[in-house]
């Protein structure tokens, strides 16, 4: 599917939302499952991915922005039920919401897995998130060309959000978005981030170190193979330093993609579950206020994740009635009464 309107941009960009929001449950499930003072390389590495995640919202909203879109995060059909398919791929494999184990690292590992080489764009029913990507990024360089820089970029720069205004934990940072330039660098930082550009490893931009400055695929690979990469390796080679620990037998079995309404006969589990999805709505509302007019909304959005993340760790430590040895975990369901 090719871009070629200014609706067909409008359009994918709203998607590159949904896809990157769709990451974001199962990551943190994995994170979350594990508890406070154990695998700490693992969550280090886990908390990095997610809010680098949350770095690709933001910059894929400002590029929506600054082509004269609205983004939509704060309604219901923004948020996927699991097990789901990543929004408008080829729905070549599911996502589970799941705890931290080699079945939901090999998923990580196909959501963020490079292109192969000379891939082709695909905008839509992609293969990869590169390939997705390289789509959007072909249509901005199309329009451009046919309609004129001006006719294209049309939003308002105080809908930006910019850079240093709230630090996400990882690398890379915001980018302010006014012309094709500071669009591709956007977007760019998003795929090499995610997947590494052209096999890359590192990023080579000297600003962080370590586990910040692998792509995520490779960070996941690491967990995967339970050793570092080091300076010499290739993706070929696979990680060859440091030993990564981690310790499966004290991750949290977190029961496999969670209903709120699997628990209505459990009234007090299923209250819980209600809270986290209320305060997991309002997060959502509170970003989408920050990407359609209220750049600075932006920061108290850190306080309800804070609560997001204390009810997801309750959610995680109570015992499932309906999975033996299980527990319950967080659902991430949108909750319309919150909304209000």
């Amino acid at each position: 599917m090719a871009i070629t309107d200014i609706g067909d941009l409008h359009r994918h960009l709203q998607w590159a939302l949904e896809v990157e929001h769709a990451t974001i449950p199962p990551y943190l499930c994995a994170l979350y499952s594990i508890p406070n003072g154990h695998n700490l390389e693992a969550a280090t590495l886990m908390r990095s991915v997610v809010m680098e995640e949350m770095l690709h919202m933001t910059l894929v909203a400002n590029v929506y922005n600054a082509v004269g879109g609205k983004p939509r995060i704060c309604h219901s059909d923004f948020v996927k039920r699991y097990p789901t398919y990543l929004p408008h791929s080829s729905d070549a494999f599911e996502v589970q919401l799941l705890p931290l184990s080699p079945e939901a690292l090999e998923t990580f590992l196909l959501i963020e897995r490079p292109a192969k080489p000379h891939a082709r764009p695909e905008g839509d029913h992609y293969e990869t998130l590169g390939q997705f990507y390289e789509a959007v990024e072909d249509g901005l360089k199309y329009l451009v060309s046919t309609l004129g820089e001006k006719a294209v970029f049309t939003g308002h720069a105080s809908r930006q959000v910019q850079p240093g205004t709230w630090y996400y934990g990882g690398g890379g940072d915001v980018v302010a978005v006014h012309n094709l330039e500071t669009a591709l660098s956007a977007l760019t930082e998003v795929t090499e981030q995610g997947e590494g550009i052209g096999g890359e490893i590192f990023d080579n931009d000297g600003r962080f170190n370590d586990v910040d400055e692998l792509a995520h695929y490779f960070r996941f690979m690491e967990l995967r193979m339970g050793r570092r990469y080091q300076a010499t390796d290739t993706s070929g080679s696979g990680p060859t330093g440091n030993e990564l620990p981690l310790d499966w037998n004290v991750i949290l079995p977190m029961r496999p993609n969670p209903h709120s309404d699997d628990y209505r006969a459990h009234p007090t589990i299923h209250r819980q579950m209600v809270t986290f999805n209320r305060i997991y709505t309002r997060l959502l509302c509170q970003l989408e206020m920050a990407f359609t007019g209220t750049p600075s909304a932006l920061r108290d959005a850190a306080p309800i994740m804070y609560e997001l993340r204390y009810q997801a760790e309750a959610l995680m430590h109570i015992p499932s009635p309906l999975g033996e040895g299980m527990t319950v975990g967080p659902a991430f369901e949108f909750d319309a009464g919150a909304k209000a």
